[in-house]
């Protein structure tokens, strides 16, 4: 389940040797216009990115975490004041990052709302909308959130997934 607060980097703990912020491998991010065509672009970026790290069977399941994580950021994320108002080139962006260590993968979208990202209860998988979260905790390996203090404000919802060791 996803977690918030101190607690939002366990899972990234979890079995796994502490993470070393100087141990990232590879490492990549990208900025998205604040327009539901952002999500496609989501995906290619992500493709072309992971096409070039070595992230075995996990893939597909990356793609798809994060189209839901930019969606919700899309959905949930955008400042509800200005959201009808103005055009989408002045609504702020969502940000997309790709962190690779030798055992995990990271994937983390940044948007500007403050708001908790809630899960869809798993027995109400038939509600029409809802159900991105369910979707991240059921191909991810751990997921969370972590709000922004100060004058930056919004938030981080990450999605953590373990990879293949060359022993594995």
């Amino acid at each position: 389940m996803g977690t918030n607060g101190s607690t939002m980097l366990e899972p990234l703990r979890q079995g796994l040797p502490p993470l070393d912020p100087a141990a990232v491998s590879d490492a990549a991010s990208c900025a998205l216009p604040a327009r539901y065509e952002a999500v496609r672009e989501a995906r290619q970026f992500t493709r072309r990115t992971l096409g070039q790290w070595d992230v075995g069977d996990r893939f597909d399941d990356v793609c798809l975490v994060v189209s839901e994580l930019v969606t919700n950021a899309l959905r949930h994320g955008l400042p509800s004041d200005c959201a009808p108002r103005l055009p989408h080139e002045q609504h702020p962006p969502v940000r997309l990052h790709l962190m690779r260590w030798t055992e995990r993968l990271v994937c983390a979208v940044r948007d500007h709302s403050d708001d908790s990202p809630l899960p869809r209860e798993a027995d109400d998988f038939a509600a029409e909308c809802g159900r991105g979260l369910f979707l991240v905790d059921s191909f991810a390996d751990g997921w969370g959130w972590h709000p922004f203090a100060g004058t930056l404000g919004g938030k981080v919802v990450w999605a953590l997934f373990r990879l293949p060791t060359a022993d594995e």
